[in-house]
């Protein structure tokens, strides 16, 4: 199957951050409304949620372990160290797979 309104997002710079897209999240939304139709799209963006989520769980257990053992000292690579990695936690891999459910 394909959903035409998402072709250039496929052939975006990969160099650059997705960012939301209103027609990627149209076409998600059209699998999680018919998911019998779309079975492998639903079946994979269910993964890719169940992926983030263990991410997400991953991000906040490590910010946590690194104020615990450097405190708020600089981190690796000259970052902010822990107020870097609280940033983090607020970075979504798929933001369109999360706000779709609002939509239906």
């Amino acid at each position: 199957m394909d959903f035409p309104s998402t072709k250039a997002v496929l052939s975006r710079d990969l160099s650059q951050p997705h960012r939301l897209n209103d027609s990627v999240m149209e076409a998600w939304e059209q699998v999680y409304r018919d998911p019998e139709k779309y079975w492998s799209y639903y079946d994979l963006a269910e993964k890719l949620v169940d992926f983030e989520d263990y991410f997400r769980r991953w991000r906040f257990n490590h910010v946590t372990t690194v104020e615990r053992v450097i405190g708020f000292k600089r981190g690796t690579g000259g970052t902010g160290g822990v107020s870097y990695l609280k940033r983090m936690l607020e970075v979504e891999l798929f933001p369109e797979l999360w706000r779709v459910r609002t939509s239906l």
